[in-house]
C-alpha cells in the first residue's frame, strides 16, 4: 500500500534561520496521517541560512541520521567529533547513553538536508558519531545503501536500529525495482525531479509510506534523488 505525504501536506515551521517541513507529525497537533513508521519516528527536511544553525542540545537513544542535499553541513559534538559533510554525504550519530551537539551551515549557500531520527533496538550504550562520502555516481540507476542497523550491508555506515537508510539517483527514462524484506516497512522521498511509484506520480520533495509489498517500482519522468528508509518490524 502506497500512503502519500504531499509536500504541501506537511506540517512546517518558519524560524527565519531555519525553514523547515516535517513528514512525520513532530507534535500532538501535527497532521494525523503523518504517523511513524516502525522505527522510523522523524523525518525533517530542513533549509539552514547562510550563518545559522543548532547550537549545542542534548540527545539520547536515539539514532540520528543526516543527509545533505544542497551545501555544506558543520558539525562538533561532546564525543570531541568534528567534522564537515558536503552534498551527498551522510552523517551518523548514535546518542546513546548522552550526546550534545552543534550543526550549522558551513558555507555560502543555504544548507539543504534531510534528518532521520530512528529508535534504537535497545537503550544504551557510548554515544558516538561518523560521517563518509557516498559519490552519487556509484548509486546511478540503483539504490545504495548508505547507513544501516543490519551486519550483512557492511560497506554502510553502521547504525543501532533496525533500518537501513539508501539513495539512488535516476536518469529519465531510467527504471528501478526494489524488493523489501519480509515485514519491512519503507518511506521514499524524492530530494529532487518527478517519479512514478507502482504507476502513481511524484513530485519534487513529496514523500511516501509504503507497507504491505514485497516490491516497489520506481520510473523517473525527469533526472531524480532519491532518499529511502526501510524498517524492519513494529515498536
Amino acid at each position: 500500500m502506497l500512503a502519500h505525504r504531499r509536500w504541501a501536506s506537511l506540517d512546517a515551521a518558519d524560524h527565519g534561520w531555519l525553514r523547515a517541513k516535517y513528514h512525520f507529525a513532530v507534535s500532538a497537533g501535527g497532521n494525523p496521517a503523518h504517523a511513524a513508521l516502525g522505527a522510523l519516528i522523524v523525518w525533517n527536511d530542513d533549509e539552514i541560512a547562510v550563518g545559522g544553525g543548532f547550537p549545542f542540545h542534548g540527545h539520547q537513544n536515539m539514532e540520528i541520521v543526516t543527509y545533505v542535499r544542497e551545501g555544506v553541513l558543520g558539525h562538533r559534538d561532546t564525543t570531541g567529533s568534528e567534522g564537515t559533510i558536503r552534498a551527498g554525504d551522510v552523517q551518523v550519530m548514535s546518542a546513546g547513553t548522552g550526546i550534545c551537539h552543534a550543526e550549522f551551515n558551513r558555507g555560502d549557500v543555504p544548507l539543504k538536508l534531510y534528518q532521520v531520527w530512528l529508535l534504537p533496538r535497545t537503550h544504551g550504550g557510548e554515544p558516538r558519531w561518523d560521517t563518509r562520502s557516498f559519490p552519487k555516481s556509484d548509486r546511478s540507476g540503483r539504490f545504495v545503501v548508505l547507513a544501516s542497523g543490519f551486519a550483512d550491508d557492511e560497506d554502510a555506515l553502521p547504525i543501532r536500529a533496525d533500518a537501513r537508510l539508501s539513495g539512488a539517483t535516476l536518469k529519465a527514462g531510467e527504471r528501478v525495482q526494489q524488493v523489501l524484506a519480509p515485514g519491512s516497512s519503507a518511506y521514499l522521498a524524492v530530494a529532487s525531479g518527478r517519479v512514478e511509484i507502482d504507476g502513481e506520480a511524484m513530485g519534487p520533495l513529496d514523500g511516501v509510506a509504503i507497507t504491505n509489498v514485497s516490491q516497489t517500482e520506481i520510473f523517473a519522468l525527469e533526472e531524480a534523488e532519491l532518499v529511502m528508509v526501510e524498517t524492519v518490524g513494529q515498536q
